[in-house]
């Protein structure tokens, strides 16, 4: 079993709430909805080549679950005291804005050139980052259509400043309640989901962002509990083979109606392993250079790639029908490789600069930009009244 450190390690892990091994692990997740869209788009024809596809990514839509929960915990570790509201929001746009807008406008007019119907009223929702709060077919998986996630994210942006004081005043039983609560949550949509209109369900348990939030809000718990050195949950090694375990299982023997709330369980105990092994400063297979950048690209990759894919076999004729034999497999990885580096391009020439350039001037996030974090002082103490004392972190007093 894992908790919160407590002997002297890793200074430079925790520097600024960076935690390498969890943006190697965000390459994970883009992977698996990869995966995921290269077996429903039918790229590989041949039917013995797409079984392995289906049996290997039946469940990859699940990796935008393993975003939200890993977009939770990473925002509550790295969030900056004392930072206000729009100074924070203003960061995380300026982080997923631009490579939405840049997109919105390539497909569109990639859109126009095939001459496909626009629908305006849904390109400015989508535009606006508010699409995935209509359930009319047609809007909430319109223009780029993963964009749909972006829209979910501005939610918990919007969200996260308010909840989060609030959080930190809970008593960890609370936090528990919120872990514990969330996947029981995520399965009972399926029988609630009879409440919502048949053609709207689909909407409502995948896309609906008052519900995807309860994985985020799962993340979150699960980071404060960290901070505080009160998590307890399975070291990386046994939590890794939980979750492949879980997901070779699942598909084959388990109710479709439980994947996404066993698939919570098992990816939060993943992150939270990798992130305790990072502020530890034990060797990780998700916080080498090549994965690192592979996590940092991620973002752009998952904008892209079904985009490109869509286009391209639109152009050759094999959209629908995929392509025979070695043909199949070998577009596939073509495919790979052409969105990394599309993701790559767009990573460093347009995300990072417009990172800096939008984001809230350099004095600002210098006074509000959290000091390295000792392992030694991830856990404050807890006051027979249930109350959190103060965490020291490098000198200075953070009420928790």
């Amino acid at each position: 079993m894992t908790a919160a450190p407590t002997t002297g390690a890793a200074r430079a892990s925790a520097v600024a709430g960076r935690l390498p091994s969890l943006t190697g692990l965000r390459w994970v997740a883009a992977l698996l909805v990869f995966g995921f869209h290269v077996a429903t788009m039918r790229i590989v024809a041949e039917p013995d080549y797409q079984a392995v596809v289906d049996w290997l990514f039946t469940l990859g839509l699940s990796g935008v679950e393993f975003f939200f929960i890993l977009s939770g915990f990473v925002l509550v570790w790295s969030y900056r005291d004392g930072e206000r509201r729009r100074t924070f929001l203003r960061r995380r746009l300026a982080k997923i804005y631009p490579n939405h807008l840049l997109m919105w406008v390539v497909v569109l007019l990639v859109g126009l050139w095939f001459a496909d119907p626009v629908n305006g009223w849904a390109a400015l929702g989508n535009l606006a980052l508010v699409q995935a709060w209509n359930p009319t077919p047609g809007y909430f998986y319109s223009v780029n259509t993963v964009s749909w996630s972006l829209s979910c994210e501005l939610f918990f942006y919007l969200c996260l400043p308010f909840v989060l004081p609030v959080l930190r005043r809970l008593r960890p039983a609370a936090l528990w309640a919120v872990v514990v609560a969330a996947p029981l949550l995520i399965v009972a949509l399926w029988p609630g989901q009879r409440l919502v209109p048949e053609e709207s369900r689909w909407w409502f348990t995948q896309v609906f962002p008052l519900l995807r939030s309860l994985e985020f809000w799962m993340g979150v718990a699960a980071a404060e509990l960290m901070r505080r050195g009160r998590w307890r949950g399975p070291g990386l090694t046994p939590a890794s083979l939980l979750f492949v375990a879980t997901w070779a299982v699942a598909a084959q023997w388990i109710r479709a109606e439980l994947w996404a709330g066993l698939l919570a369980v098992a990816y939060l105990l993943v992150i939270t392993a990798a992130a305790d092994a990072d502020v530890r400063g034990r060797r990780t297979p998700w916080r080498s250079r090549p994965m690192v950048w592979l996590g940092e690209v991620s973002f752009a990759f998952y904008l892209v790639h079904v985009f490109v894919m869509v286009t391209v076999l639109r152009l050759t004729g094999h959209y629908g029908v995929g392509l025979p034999g070695w043909w199949g497999p070998l577009a596939v990885l073509g495919f790979l490789v052409v969105n990394l580096v599309l993701a790559g391009a767009l990573h460093r020439y347009v995300e990072m600069p417009m990172m800096r350039r939008l984001g809230p001037p350099r004095r600002a996030r210098a006074r509000s930009a959290p000091a390295a974090v000792t392992p030694a002082q991830v856990g404050p103490a807890t006051a027979r009244d249930g109350q959190v004392r103060p965490i020291e972190y490098a000198g200075r007093r953070d009420p928790a």
